[in-house]
C-alpha cells in the first residue's frame, strides 16, 4: 500500500508552531525572530517524519523547478566526452539542483521530443551539448526557456561554452618551443575545408590560428604540413609515413588531435625513429589513450568537465550573452625532448 506524503502541515503540528514558521525555518529564511529551541523542534520533527519538499508545489509557488535539462547527441554514451555531463552534474548539486540528461543521437525529431519532455516538466533551462565542437540546431524553445550551448554554438542562443581553442594551440606551440625546437616542425591534421565548416567544427579553426601565430610570433616556420581531412589513427600513420618518405625526418611533429599522434607514432616507429629520441610529438585532446602510449602522449586536453561546470553556472547566473571560454590544460607526458644535434 502507499503510504501518505509527510506534508509541511505534519512537521508543523509535530513542532508545535504554525505552518507559516516551519515554512520559513525549513527555507532558511533569515531573521524570522524565531527561536533557537523553535528551529530544532521543525528541524527534528522534519527527520522524525521523513519530510521532504513539494518541489513541484514549490515551483507552482516560485516559478522555479530547481531542475535543469542537459540535451546532448553522443556525450552521455561516448567516454571521452563524459566529462560534459559530470561537470553539469557536479556544479548542478553545489547549487542543490537537478538536471535530467535525454541523449538523442542527433535525430531532430528526437530533439523535439526531448524539448517538449523537459518543457512539460518545467525544467529552468535548458543545456544543449555535443560530443565534437560544432555549430548546433536547436528546435524552437518556448519564450522565456533559458537556454546555453555547451561545445557548441547557434546564432539564435548567444550564450555559449567553448574550450579555448586558440590559447591551446599557441600552447601546444611553446612546449616545443621551450624544449628549443624552432626548425623541422610538421604540422599534421591542418585541414581548410574543416576549418571553414561550421558543423563539423567550430573551434578547428582557432586551433590552427593559434598554432599558426605562435610559431609567427617565434619566427619559426613549419617545415612541412599534411591536410587531413578525418583525424583518425590511420589517416596519421598514412600522413607520417609519406612525410618520411618525402624527405628528411622532422625534428617534432604538432598533431591536430590525439588520434592523428597515434597512428604517427606507428610509422614513426616502423621507419626506426624513437618519439621523443628523434622526433618530439604534442597533440591535442588528452584522449585517455594518450597516457598509454609509450612514452606517454603530451597534449593540450579539452577541459569537459570545467566546461560542464560552466555551463550550469551560466544557468544559474545568465550575465552578459556571448561566449565562455574555458582554457585548455597542457598535460605534460614523456613525448618532447630537446632537439638532437
Amino acid at each position: 500500500m502507499a503510504t501518505k506524503r509527510v506534508t509541511l502541515a505534519d512537521v508543523a503540528q509535530r513542532a508545535g508552531l504554525s505552518v507559516s514558521a516551519a515554512s520559513l525555518i525549513l527555507n532558511g529564511r533569515p531573521d524570522t525572530r524565531l527561536s533557537k529551541d523553535a528551529h530544532d523542534r521543525v528541524h527534528t520533527a522534519a527527520t522524525e517524519l521523513g519530510y521532504r519538499p513539494n518541489i513541484a508545489a514549490r515551483g507552482l509557488r516560485t516559478d522555479k523547478t530547481s531542475t535543469f535539462g542537459f540535451v546532448s547527441d553522443l556525450v552521455a554514451t561516448t567516454r571521452f566526452a563524459s566529462g560534459l555531463i559530470k561537470g553539469a552534474l557536479e556544479a548542478a548539486r553545489a547549487a542543490s539542483h537537478v538536471v535530467l540528461v535525454i541523449e538523442t543521437d542527433g535525430d531532430p525529431a528526437r530533439e523535439e521530443e526531448a524539448i517538449a519532455a523537459l518543457v512539460d516538466r518545467q525544467v529552468d533551462g535548458i543545456i544543449f551539448a555535443t560530443m565534437r565542437a560544432r555549430e548546433l540546431f536547436v528546435p524552437e524553445l518556448p519564450r522565456g526557456t533559458a537556454a546555453v550551448m555547451l561545445n557548441a554554438i547557434n546564432p539564435g542562443h548567444p550564450a555559449s561554452v567553448l574550450p579555448d581553442e586558440y590559447s591551446g594551440g599557441r600552447a601546444a606551440v611553446r612546449l616545443l618551443l621551450e624544449a628549443g625546437h624552432r626548425d623541422g616542425i610538421a604540422l599534421i591534421g591542418q585541414s581548410d575545408d574543416a576549418e571553414r565548416d561550421v558543423f563539423r567544427s567550430t573551434t578547428v579553426a582557432r586551433r590552427v590560428a593559434g598554432v599558426r601565430d605562435a610559431m609567427a610570433e617565434a619566427g619559426a616556420t613549419f617545415a612541412a604540413e599534411r591536410s587531413i581531412w578525418l583525424w583518425e589513427p590511420d589517416h596519421g600513420y598514412e600522413a607520417v609515413r609519406d612525410l618520411l618518405a618525402s624527405g628528411p625526418a622532422p625534428r617534432a611533429l604538432i598533431c591536430m588531435n590525439d588520434r592523428l599522434a597515434f597512428g604517427a607514432y606507428q610509422a614513426l616507429s616502423e621507419a626506426g625513429l624513437s618519439v621523443p629520441g628523434d622526433v618530439s610529438v604534442v597533440s591535442f585532446d588528452n584522449d585517455e589513450l594518450a597516457a598509454y602510449l609509450r612514452p606517454g602522449l603530451t597534449t593540450i586536453g579539452l577541459p569537459h568537465e570545467a566546461m560542464g561546470r560552466r555551463a550550469v553556472e551560466r544557468l544559474l547566473d545568465p550575465g552578459e550573452p556571448g561566449e565562455s571560454l574555458i582554457p585548455m590544460p597542457a598535460i605534460e607526458r614523456a613525448s618532447i625532448a630537446p632537439p638532437r644535434r
